[in-house]
């Protein structure tokens, strides 16, 4: 898959996920292996509510659990930089 390919795919898991799309998101983001989709799936198990698995994607992806206190924020911060 090219760069360009996965980064349309990480824009949508974004979109599904700033719209409460959780599954469908998901389901992108566990297919992907950068940094971009780590840190996604990060953010996808905050919104979840669950903190280890959370921790451990921000650990792949080299982010900071702590740095947003709002998911959307950091997905939009995201988006802006794929």
């Amino acid at each position: 898959m090219s760069g360009s390919e996965d980064k349309v795919l990480l824009n949508q898991a974004i979109v599904f996920a700033i719209n409460d799309s959780w599954d469908a998101s998901h389901q992108i983001v566990q297919d992907l292996h950068s940094s971009k989709a780590f840190w996604i799936h990060a953010v996808l198990h905050k919104i979840e509510g669950d903190e280890f698995n959370s921790r451990y994607w921000y650990e792949r992806a080299q982010q900071s659990y702590d740095a947003y206190n709002d998911p959307k924020q950091e997905l939009t911060f995201i988006q802006n930089n794929l």
